[in-house]
């Protein structure tokens, strides 16, 4: 599309570079903020410098946070026997919308994908290995997306924890082979927790 600007163009496409915005929408944002009072526009752009300069990665959990720990890693009131393992931030999110769950989390940055050239030490596997050293877990619930790959990291981890005492298991299959977790319905993914299953070690 044709540009009047070199600045509009240059707005149009840092907002196209973002996940699931086309060059329509990133215009219309363009031209949204390009109508607000100059200290809207300041405020917008402020608040993303810093949440870049701020946002940590909690050293228990890899949960994006304001501090060293995470809300939910320094909340005394989780159960800090029962650990959740997700791909991402995005899944962690989607399961404290479920209410379902009032443990602890740990993120593990992905999944082993040898095509992606994704293996094991690319992703936060050890430090919950260490985690589950220390003697306070009980559970560790494998809340990973239906799919290969992520069949492939669980069989991965559970091999890994196969001797620390730490019963494994997985969420239960209401969420559907193939599918994303943070796509899920809250019931579905809610459900999916509360029913979720032993995981055995073959």
């Amino acid at each position: 599309m044709p540009f009047s600007s070199k600045l509009i163009e240059q707005s149009v496409n840092a907002f196209a570079s973002l996940p699931g915005i086309g060059r329509k929408t990133a215009l219309r944002l363009t031209l949204h903020l390009l109508k607000q009072d100059g200290s809207v526009t300041e405020q917008f752009a402020n608040a993303l410098s810093a949440m870049k300069a701020g946002v940590k990665s909690c050293r228990d959990c890899f949960n994006y946070s304001d501090q060293e720990l995470c809300e939910i890693c320094a909340d005394a009131r989780r159960d800090r026997s029962l650990i959740c393992v997700v791909e991402s931030a995005r899944d962690l999110m989607a399961i404290e919308e479920t209410g379902q769950f009032r443990g602890l989390y740990h993120i593990l940055g992905g999944i082993i994908s040898p095509i992606e050239g994704v293996g094991p030490a690319d992703l936060n596997i050890m430090p919950l290995v260490e985690r589950c050293g220390r003697g306070e877990v009980k559970e560790v619930i494998m809340a990973i997306s239906p799919t290969i790959e992520g069949e492939t990291t669980i069989y991965y981890i559970s091999r890994q924890l196969q001797n620390s005492g730490v019963a494994l298991s997985a969420i239960a299959r209401g969420v559907s082979f193939g599918g994303d977790l943070e796509y899920a319905d809250e019931l579905t993914l809610g459900r999916s927790i509360v029913a979720r299953t032993p995981y055995a070690v073959k």
